[in-house]
């Protein structure tokens, strides 16, 4: 029940003020936020590369209200994969986009956001690495899977995200389980009507666990999104029944969260991963966190009682 609610925070300014200014925030901010700055960011791929993870790279930001700030979205995605290539550590990691961040909701919002991110995945392509488009809310997906395809077109290793407790996704895995392509499949952590999503816990598993067998007995490369042991356990089995070999699905989690299994999951073989958020403009990606798991909602709120 706080998820909605959560959720329905992270696009308030008042309360985005009253937590950035809560005494427990940077402490929390700092388990899920990776830093502010590339140099920051630059120490924890190194780190994630000796423990052999692997990592996909997001730059936080969502409401963008001008090209000018789309631009600067994009900027800051190239100056990412510039650092990327004089470390020579281009393969240990891709990027993960938002199109919303490259100006998906503005005036001629699809043509910008395509302009936009297509020199990213070209410099991305490069540098020996790939670019994968995050969902959104429903509103915007039929808009994102257009991007995809269009940017197949030169780069067929672009990825994207499909979210199992939306009721087109299955759907949509059946068409984007092909040869080449690279889906991820995640929950969903968007407060979405009745209308076009389930609404109970366990239904969102069923479809999560649906849309998987679906990816596994495909012909792509499907990238598991998830912490919950039951469903990584399933995703093994899956696996195993499809005839892939480990190399051929990998995992990935959330930087902050469950690094113990992310290591154990990469010992075994497994391509482990880790989904790595930076920069400045923290509060919706952190609120999101918050409300897809109410551990880490306690978490914050100790945090806050204990630094007061």
């Amino acid at each position: 029940m706080l998820g909605p609610v959560i959720l329905a925070a992270s696009r308030s300014d008042k309360m985005r003020r009253f937590v950035s200014a809560a005494p427990g925030t940077k402490q929390v901010v700092d388990r899920f936020i990776a830093g502010e700055t590339v140099d920051q960011v630059v120490t924890v791929i190194q780190d994630a590369a000796d423990k052999g993870l692997e990592l996909t790279l997001d730059v936080v930001g969502e409401d963008i209200t001008t090209s000018e700030q789309a631009a600067a979205a994009r900027d800051a995605y190239l100056e990412l994969i510039g650092r990327l290539k004089d470390l020579g550590l281009g393969t240990r990691a891709e990027m993960s986009v938002k199109l919303s961040m490259f100006g998906l909701s503005l005036e001629n919002g699809h043509e910008l956001a395509l302009a936009n991110v297509r020199p990213v995945v070209e410099a991305a392509a490069a540098i020996g690495t790939t670019v994968t488009l995050d969902a959104e809310d429903h509103t915007t997906l039929d808009s994102m899977f257009a991007i995809h395809e269009e940017l197949r077109k030169d780069h067929p290793e672009t990825g994207c995200v499909i979210q199992a407790y939306l009721f087109r996704t299955e759907e949509d895995a059946r068409r984007l389980a092909a040869a080449g392509s690279r889906v991820r499949i995640v929950k969903g952590a968007y407060k979405e009507p009745a209308s076009v999503a389930y609404q109970d816990k366990a239904e969102i598993d069923k479809a999560y666990v649906r849309v998987l067998r679906t990816l596994m007995e495909g012909e792509g490369y499907p990238m598991i999104g998830s912490h919950d042991p039951r469903l990584i356990a399933i995703a093994q089995e899956l696996g195993r029944k499809a005839g892939r070999k480990l190399d051929e699905y990998e995992f990935q989690m959330l930087y902050g969260i469950r690094s113990d299994e992310q290591i154990r999951l990469a010992a075994e073989g497994h391509r482990m991963r880790v989904y790595t958020a930076y920069g400045t403009d923290w509060y919706g990606y952190f609120m999101r966190r918050l409300a897809e798991k109410p551990a880490n909602l306690l978490f914050f709120g100790r945090s806050i009682l204990t630094k007061g």
